[in-house]
């Protein structure tokens, strides 16, 4: 606890995160794959990025 409170590190935003990903699992009453339980955490946190259509197979 000493070690705590003289030194500037603090695992905070990871014990948020953990908290998040519990409480996605709780809400979800789990799911199928795990894919889908990484998709969910992914838009919850705003890290999730829709691919961009593959130009070469798009031909006029």
């Amino acid at each position: 606890m000493l070690n705590g409170a003289a030194l500037p590190y603090s695992n905070g935003c990871l014990e948020g995160f953990n908290r998040k990903i519990k409480q996605i699992e709780r809400t979800a009453f789990g799911y199928s794959n795990f894919i889908n339980l990484l998709t969910r955490i992914r838009l919850e946190e705003n890290q999730y990025t829709e691919k961009e259509p593959n130009s070469l197979l798009m031909t006029a």
